[in-house]
């Protein structure tokens, strides 16, 4: 045998891997007995063990010892937590349970020695390093603290009020604990805890005093402002958070309480200590606000600021009656904006900005109710059409007239002056912007919003003023009539000028005004004819004003918006019509035919418009405004019948037209059979073969003659609607017929034509045929399957239905790919 290296040379090889492996076994058992060194020695780390002398080392730089691992401490806490929680229900146990078996010298002793052991252990237990055993400890001397006041309000003075004991008392322990905190101060808790029963002596003493809401208010404030100054001056984050929780909800409860006040208060010298309270809070406030960070700051600016309207509005609102009292809260709110050039800091400034704005949305909010009125009152005429206008105005019109509206009064004036404010700021932006300095920042869209709110407020405004002033019901309607004449021409300028946030608002304000005016104006018959006749030709004027700009990015929304206002257009003239028909005393199926007269001038407008985004859904108004008068003369046939023929008439104008002669030219033609159909319904006729087959022969004739001219042509434009003049009415008429003669003629005549179509592949025979000829055939064993239903025991339908649907399931690829494939079939027919 021949060896590759030679054997001698693989014998060196394999002697040199046996050297190196044992080499690096006993690196790896060194490293293991450090490893185990390591874990079973709990002080700092030893240096790794020194290799033997003149072996090679046994760890290069990946195997070099880890750094000795951190001390996390949770177990040691948990302990201590748990050690602490035990000894205070130990005290509190000993207070409670084993006080009375002691005399007075007992308890104060133990009591004594227990709490002086307990505050004086952390001091040296802090200097041996163990501070979480001195955490603990602090918190059950404190605790021990508490009961030895409680201990001494019964030993001592059982016979004072509890209420003026606990707010001395509480008073007391807070000094201590700060003391203790300070002399301390690697302690946590006691610091926090003196600023948390700090918030109690003064609110307690009040308490006991049976002090008036007043004084309650001032108490608090007093606490925050203490607390204002803990926040600041203090030391440590856990003192300064506390504080700032405890302004938060000392000073928001002070501020309440003085606000309800200042509501409630009877006359301008009963609301000044309330507003002199509330402009204290808002000093206290502005105070916190120079050192808080920036969130905080801009909450205090906001609270001030409104603390600032509250006290100087409530003194104002207390001279006035009824809801003026908001236009006084909304000019202190106004006023409020003057205040952000103050030297405040940034933050603070955007407090107040905030707080005028809130200011404002509120004053807004409370003139919404008469604006709602307004909007939903006309919805009332629907029932009561043409039942006449108000005598004693429009209130009584927008069934309002119990509302009150000497409350409500100030709402136009509220709505209009912030109207007028905004608007002024939307004209003036960069001014404001540059007066307000760097307190006002707004984003991209703040000028949009600005301008939209205008929009909106100024709207409001006028809607409602005609019903504060209680004007006639004439001039109410002509005045809102106005109003949206108005804001369409706003809307179109703002859409023209790319005013991307006037624009939307204008137009959704032009919506729904129309919406009300056009309910309002149903109460009396001239204002129908008046407002209906104005939305016209606003509407339509407006579609026309907007013609498609040059750039692309804003054609589709012209287009859109175009599309809208002709659609309304066509609406408000359908309107028109059923009013004219309803004038002329007629019947809602006498007055459909003039319904039609909207959809034939949609179909002229649509061909004259021919190519624009807005042709077609305005043709399609006048197509739902058609089927609308066919609804209406479903009640007499032979109106539904003149209905039907009209409308295929206006279907086969426009099939006329190249781009819409395929789906027109489908429609005229159903709708033709269709008014045959109930044509012959309405005059009672028995046989209408005698009638359809005069018109399917030579139908058909004329369809043979196109085929052989163009073999192209589609069965359906061909055939179809001559078939279904004669098979359909054929079909109605065997359903109803109790003899055999005529369906068994109507069978045969189906399966002639189903068969004609599968062999010369003509897609409408075989449809049409197929469906009589199986609607046919179930109309016939339609008492047979009753029989055999009736004769079947309960379970079998749902067993059979289980059985057919387990079979469509087992071999439901199968079926979807036969369906498949009958679809392609039927779609290569002609």
């Amino acid at each position: 045998m021949e060896h590759v290296p030679p054997p001698a040379e693989e014998l060196v090889v394999l002697d040199r891997e046996l050297a190196r492996l044992d080499l690096r076994r006993s690196q790896l058992l060194t490293r293991r007995a450090w490893l185990l060194s390591v874990l079973q020695t709990p002080a700092p780390q030893s240096p790794s063990p020194q290799p033997r002398a003149g072996a090679t080392a046994p760890f290069g730089p990946p195997f070099a010892p880890p750094p000795p691992p951190a001390r996390t401490g949770g177990a040691q806490n948990v302990l201590l937590t748990l050690g602490g929680l035990l000894l205070t229900v130990a005290a509190i146990a000993f207070t409670l349970v084993s006080w009375g078996h002691m005399g007075i010298g007992g308890r104060s002793a133990v009591l004594t020695a227990v709490t002086v052991a307990a505050l004086t252990a952390p001091a040296v237990l802090l200097r041996r390093g163990l501070s979480s055993t001195a955490e603990a400890l602090g918190a059950l001397a404190s605790v021990l603290m508490v009961l030895d006041a409680f201990a001494l309000y019964l030993v001592a003075e059982p016979d004072t009020g509890a209420l003026g004991y606990a707010a001395a008392a509480s008073a007391v322990l807070a000094v201590l604990w700060a003391a203790y905190g300070l002399l301390l101060d690697r302690l946590r808790l006691p610091l926090p805890l003196a600023v948390v029963t700090a918030q109690l002596p003064l609110v307690l003493w009040a308490w006991a005093g049976q002090a008036d809401s007043l004084v309650f208010s001032t108490v608090l404030l007093a606490t925050a402002a203490l607390d204002c100054a803990i926040a600041v001056r203090g030391k440590g984050i856990a003192v300064r958070a506390t504080a700032c929780a405890g302004i938060w909800v000392t000073g928001g409860a002070g501020l309440l309480v003085a606000l309800a006040r200042s509501v409630w208060a009877t006359g301008p010298v009963g609301a000044a200590a309330p507003g002199a309270l509330l402009l204290a809070g808002a000093v206290i406030a502005l105070a916190g606000a120079r050192r808080a960070p920036v969130a905080l700051a801009v909450a205090a600016g906001a609270v001030a600021g409104l603390a600032a309207v509250a006290a100087v509005g409530g003194v104002l609102a207390a001279g006035v009656s009824g809801g003026w009292a908001v236009p006084v809260y909304l000019v202190c709110g106004g006023l409020l904006l003057g205040a952000v050039r103050a030297p405040l800091g940034r933050p603070a400034g955007q407090g107040l900005v905030w707080a005028a704005g809130s200011v404002t949305a509120a004053s807004v909010l409370f003139s919404a109710a008469p604006v709602a009125v307004v909007l939903v009152g006309p919805a009332g005429q629907l029932g009561r059409l043409w039942s006449g206008a108000a005598d004693e105005g429009v209130r009584r019109s927008l069934g309002a007239a119990g509302l009150p509206w000497q409350e409500m009064a100030a709402a136009p004036v509220v709505l209009l002056s912030v109207a007028v404010a905004l608007g002024a700021a939307y004209r003036c932006w960069e001014t404001v912007v540059r007066w307000a300095g760097p307190v006002l920042t707004p984003g991209p869209g703040g000028r949009a919003a600005v301008g939209a709110s205008a929009v909106v407020a100024g709207w409001a405004g006028l809607t409602v003023l005609p019903p504060a002033l209680d004007v006639s019901y004439t001039a109410a309607v002509a005045s809102q009539a106005v109003l949206v004449a108005g804001v369409l021409a706003l809307a179109v300028g703002a859409l023209r000028r790319g005013a991307t946030g006037v624009a939307p608002a204008a137009w959704v304000c032009a919506s729904v005004g129309a919406l009300g005016a056009a309910l309002l104006a149903l109460g009396s018959e001239p204002a129908t004819y008046a407002v209906f006749g104005a939305l016209v030709l606003m509407f339509a004027g407006a579609a026309t004003a907007l013609d498609a700009p040059g750039d692309s990015a804003r054609a589709g929304v012209f287009g859109a918006v175009q599309a809208g206002l002709a659609c309304a257009a066509a609406v408000c003239a359908a309107v028109l019509a059923s009013a004219s028909g309803a004038s002329l005393g007629l019947a809602s199926h006498e007055a459909a035919p003039l319904l039609l007269v909207v959809p034939a001038t949609t179909a002229a407008l649509g061909a004259r418009l021919r190519g624009r985004p807005v042709a077609l859904p305005l043709e399609l108004t006048g197509g739902a405004v058609g089927l609308a008068a066919a609804v209406a003369a479903l009640a007499d046939p032979p109106f539904l019948a003149l209905v039907l023929a009209l409308c295929g008439v206006l279907a086969a104008g426009t099939a006329l037209r190249p781009e819409r002669r395929e789906v027109a030219g489908y429609l005229a033609t159903a709708l033709f059979v269709l008014a045959s159909w109930v044509r012959l319904s309405a005059s009672g006729v028995s046989s209408p073969e005698a009638y359809t087959l005069p018109v399917t022969v030579p139908a058909l004739v004329i369809g043979v003659l196109r085929r052989r001219r163009d073999p192209a042509a589609s069965s359906w434009t061909a055939y179809g609607a001559a078939l279904a003049v004669t098979m359909v009415p054929a079909l109605f008429a065997a359903w109803v017929d109790p003899h055999w003669l005529r369906p068994l003629s109507l069978g045969v005549v189906a399966l002639v034509v189903t068969l004609v179509g599968a062999r010369l592949r003509l897609q409408a025979l075989l449809v049409l045929g197929g469906v009589v000829l199986a609607l046919d055939a179930l109309h016939e064993l339609a008492p047979y399957v009753v029989q055999v239903v009736g004769a079947m025991p309960r379970w079998a339908a749902p067993a059979l239905a289980g059985v057919l649907l387990l079979a469509v399931g087992a071999t439901y690829e199968k079926r979807l790919r036969d369906a498949r494939r009958l679809r392609d079939a039927l779609g290569r027919m002609r």
